[in-house]
């Protein structure tokens, strides 16, 4: 894995156009976002990933005392055959990260790339292979539905999905027919909440790059703006409307249009205002493209809050406290990841009170990209992670060997009326706090156990 990064640098020229698509027409966010990254997590799964999966010993140190003689080892071990089902927002860093941790924890991978994806999945795992992964390690699915779901049928041994919570749903439901565990790495809600005290400039110009990176089809980009009632927030909202008027049009991917004309469509029916003005919905649902849209008066149950849109369209909620603001985010069934900006101290503070899976401070999605961090998400947004150390150990299971050196092994003996004075003696000397008390429970461990030899002869 460490090697494949050289492959994929040797390649870059060819992986950047195959990655070319209507959603992502900038060959800097396809080497920022997905290249750099991937090799990145490839160099650390190269310098850190054989101490990471190494065995465990467990010895003398905080050996209970009934334990005598027993010395342990926790083992990682391969689960056997991982099945990838890819994403076509992020075609190469998601699944080949995945791809990458699953093959150096040991096991087989089956990779079912999406549709539209197939050209440059197929070339990087031709960059695996020539890195020196076996081609028997890895099979290249086609990227229909059916392929995955006749893959589950043959049998796999751990899922990793990166895609909607409805498609999550799914294969959740062939999974449970065999119990198969799963990764599900699935949409996010993201909130960005500008605290008292916010560096304006910086809200502005982090929303304005989540909203439009990808295209808007990036996971954790901002889908709902929480302001509490402050005058040093009064002017994010109008500032964001105006750096947001001249940005320029993006295509929304075929399989999201309806579902996101439908919703703002929705909205604006029942109140919501496009503060922007520049909404056309026969224009998105025909053609996929779209301009920024910024939704105020949304209703506060309105399912735009509490669905996973792939688009640049952001609603603007303001409350009155920031205890409003957890209580929005932590009760939003999709909590991928959040945002907040303001003073360090008081943002760090209130993150720490968020139920969701990756919180930003004063940034936004670029440092998601750190390869020692994991990334999953709570709720509808998912469960288990990957990438970083946590990632790679969740492609393997735990396998301990637990032996036994010495003759001695009390549990093995005959019963004999001692032993439960014993036993409770042992409890209250390995647990009891002050000295009086374990003096008094040393006590006792000696006369039972003086009772337990001569019952014992």
């Amino acid at each position: 894995m460490g090697r494949a990064r050289d492959e994929i640098a040797s390649r870059v020229d060819q992986l950047t156009r195959l990655s070319r698509s209507e959603q992502r027409t900038d060959d800097a966010e396809t080497v920022a976002s997905e290249l750099i990254p991937l090799c990145d997590a490839l160099r650390w799964i190269g310098k850190h990933g054989r101490k990471t999966l190494a065995p465990r010993k467990v010895g003398l140190k905080g050996r209970p005392v009934w334990m005598w003689g027993v010395r342990s080892v926790v083992e990682r071990v391969p689960l056997g055959r991982v099945l990838i089902l890819g994403t076509w927002n992020y075609p190469l860093l998601l699944p080949g990260v995945q791809m990458a941790q699953a093959l150096a924890a040991g096991n087989e991978v089956w990779l079912k790339p999406a549709p539209g994806s197939e050209t440059v999945t197929a070339e990087l795992v031709a960059a695996f292979v020539a890195a020196g992964v076996p081609e028997s390690a890895i099979t290249l699915l086609d990227s229909s539905t059916e392929a995955a779901i006749e893959a589950q049928s043959k049998g796999v041994d751990l899922v990793v999905l990166t895609g909607s919570a409805q498609t999550g749903k799914q294969v959740l439901k062939q999974s449970a027919d065999t119990l198969t565990p799963s990764i599900m790495e699935l949409s996010g809600v993201d909130a960005a909440i500008a605290l008292p005290g916010a560096d304006v400039d910086r809200v502005i110009d982090a929303l304005a790059f989540g909203l439009l990176f990808n295209s808007g089809a990036t996971c954790i980009g901002p889908r709902r703006l929480i302001i509490p009632n402050h005058p040093s927030t009064s002017q994010i909202t109008p500032r964001l409307i105006d750096r947001l008027r001249n940005a320029n049009e993006v295509s929304v991917h075929p399989a999201a249009r309806s579902g996101v004309a439908d919703l703002i469509d929705d909205a604006l029916g029942n109140g919501a205002e496009d503060s922007l003005g520049q909404y056309n919905s026969e224009r998105l649902r025909q053609t996929g493209k779209m301009h920024p849209v910024v939704l105020q008066n949304v209703p506060d149950n309105h399912a735009i809050l509490r669905s996973d849109v792939f688009a640049p369209v952001i609603s603007i909620i303001p409350v009155q406290k920031t205890e409003q603001a957890v209580r929005i985010v932590n009760e939003c069934p999709y909590r991928l990841a959040a945002s907040v900006f303001g003073p360090v101290s008081e943002a760090r503070e209130f993150a720490e009170r968020l139920d969701v899976g990756v919180v930003t401070i004063n940034d936004m999605v670029a440092p998601t990209a750190d390869p020692r961090l994991p990334f999953g998400g709570r709720g509808q947004s998912g469960f288990g992670v990957t990438r970083g150390p946590e990632g790679l150990l969740a492609m393997t299971g735990c396998r301990v060997i637990a032996t036994r050196r010495g003759r001695g092994a009390m549990h093995l003996s005959p019963r004999n009326d001692a032993d439960a004075e014993l036993l409770l003696g042992v409890l209250q000397l390995s647990h009891s706090e002050g000295w009086g008390r374990r003096i008094s429970a040393l006590r006792r461990v000696t006369t039972a156990a003086s009772r337990w030899r001569a019952l014992k002869k």
